[in-house]
């Protein structure tokens, strides 16, 4: 019985290095032409622009209307990463709101640095907003700071932030939503990067964070946990910085997913719901292939896992056996074509996936 045991391990090594091999060497994962659509333009009367997280609302309340699509921009009219403050309501046939302009200096709690919205956005079925905030205060790296997550009502208005230790710079984020308690895992990209001065370093993270709501009171911290750690993280001019993205639970919430996006990886974290220690930077379960610098990450309804490349425009879709089964070219702008464009995405059953692209600051339709 105890001979079994390592081989069996060294057999699922074996599969998983397979997969890799397959998808870079043979080249899985064949472009396909897409079918898009603009929604609308994620731009506020105050001209915030670079939207970067999206979410779907869950239910109908206050302000939210289930169905529609919640954004969150990361530049101000001046186009200063970490200086954008608003988050906006996009129906899917275009009609657009503004659901909360966020002022800095009438927060109820600390947020350190202020406000810069960041992909990290989740809707609850209770009607809370969660947001994650890393404000610079000229768009520099030089300036970010820990941040913090905003938490408003389901009218927009805001009721907490969350601050810690363990969060700084929170950069995505998705949730299990229980409904009288939610599971919140977000990524921090902020853990020695500016002392780093563009050098890498490898104190990336993700937190767990489950929180208890109950009546109209705004969601309280039970409990905080770091399930994964060392990841690759620097501080960019163009990027502001790069470091662990996008986070997607699996249907069953057994496994959390997380791009890696300087070593082109997904990992999967095991147990993320109950685990009690870090799984460092988790198992790999892609590298390479189409990957290039993933950032926003989902977890689709038949569990494939999407990601969108920093690098070149291009969604790939991934199996959770890690294999890269096609790629999408969702932005073509700039030079070079769909650098730094996309962040957020989901998917909505039978609608498609819906993806902010902040190269041309509007909502888009893949479908």
């Amino acid at each position: 019985m105890h001979k079994d045991k390592p081989r069996f391990v060294k057999r699922l090594d074996l599969t998983r290095i397979l997969t890799i091999v397959l998808t870079v060497v043979l080249g899985i994962g064949s472009a396909h032409a897409a079918t898009i659509s603009t929604i609308s333009s994620t731009v506020p009367a105050n001209g915030d622009v670079n939207p970067y997280g999206i979410a779907q609302v869950p239910a109908s309340i206050g302000s939210l209307v289930a169905g529609n699509l919640l954004i969150s921009n990361f530049n101000s009219s001046a186009n200063l990463q970490g200086t954008g403050t608003t988050l906006v309501q996009i129906t899917p046939n275009g009609d657009f709101s503004l659901f909360a302009q966020i002022d800095a200096n009438s927060l109820p709690g600390p947020c350190p640095g202020g406000v810069g919205l960041t992909t990290a956005l989740v809707v609850l079925r209770t009607g809370w907003v969660v947001v994650g905030s890393l404000p610079t205060t000229d768009g520099t790296s030089t300036t970010a700071q820990a941040g913090c997550l905003i938490v408003l009502d389901s009218k927009g208005n805001v009721a907490e932030t969350i601050s810690n230790s363990l969060i700084n710079g929170p950069w995505d984020m998705t949730a299990a939503d229980q409904g009288s308690t939610a599971t919140l895992f977000l990524t921090n990209v902020l853990n020695g990067t500016v002392r780093g001065g563009g050098q890498v370093v490898h104190d990336g993270t993700v937190l767990r964070m489950v929180v208890k709501i109950s009546g109209d009171s705004a969601p309280s911290v039970q409990s905080m946990t770091v399930i994964g750690s060392s990841f690759s993280e620097r501080t960019d001019p163009a990027a502001l910085v790069i470091g662990p993205t996008g986070v997607g639970l699996s249907s069953d919430g057994k496994t959390l997913y997380a791009a890696d996006s300087l070593n082109n990886r997904i990992a999967s974290i095991s147990d993320p719901l109950t685990r009690t220690t870090s799984a460092k930077t988790g198992a790999t379960v892609s590298v390479g292939g189409s990957l290039n610098d993933p950032l926003g990450l989902t977890v689709g309804p038949t569990g494939k896992i999407l990601t969108v490349n920093g690098n070149d425009g291009f969604m790939v879709e991934t199996t959770s056996a890690g294999i890269q089964t096609s790629k999408t070219l969702l932005d073509s702008s700039g030079n070079p074509p769909g650098a730094g464009a996309l962040f957020g995405l989901v998917v909505v059953k039978g609608q498609g996936t819906y993806y902010v692209d902040d190269a041309t600051n509007t909502l888009n339709l893949l479908h």
